[in-house]
């Protein structure tokens, strides 16, 4: 029976993410951010006042800042990570599911979950 269920909780969780829109564009206004798939169709808007400022977007996430801190977002725009500004520094890119960050004379590179991946110097 555990089998059953695990096996049932796999099948619904891999194709929940098979329909998850994928992001193609980010456009952001005074009040609202608007969320576009691949097919240039907007399919959700957010407060811009809740979201942040946005920093960068992939496919799949994307990395906002409100204040003092850095949030990562999925494609479907649900906060899942709250990271601290002064930790992380200056998000610079957001590529595939990384995103890299420039604090001091490092540059760090962190996964989709926010775990520090890599740390290299800035030269």
């Amino acid at each position: 029976m555990k089998k059953l269920l695990f096996a049932l909780i796999l099948v619904v969780s891999v194709t929940a993410a098979c329909f998850a829109e994928k992001i193609s564009d980010i456009q952001q206004t005074d009040s609202w951010i608007y969320l576009y798939n691949e097919n240039g169709k907007r399919y959700k808007t957010m407060s811009a006042s809740s979201v942040g400022e946005i920093l960068g977007w992939s496919s799949s996430f994307f990395v906002s800042q409100k204040g003092g801190w850095i949030y990562l977002h999925d494609s479907d725009g649900k906060r899942y990570k709250t990271m601290s500004a002064s930790s992380v520094g200056d998000v610079i890119g957001v590529a595939g599911n990384t995103f890299t960050s420039r604090k001091g004379g490092w540059i760090y590179t962190y996964d989709a979950s926010g775990k520090r991946i890599n740390t290299r110097s800035a030269h």
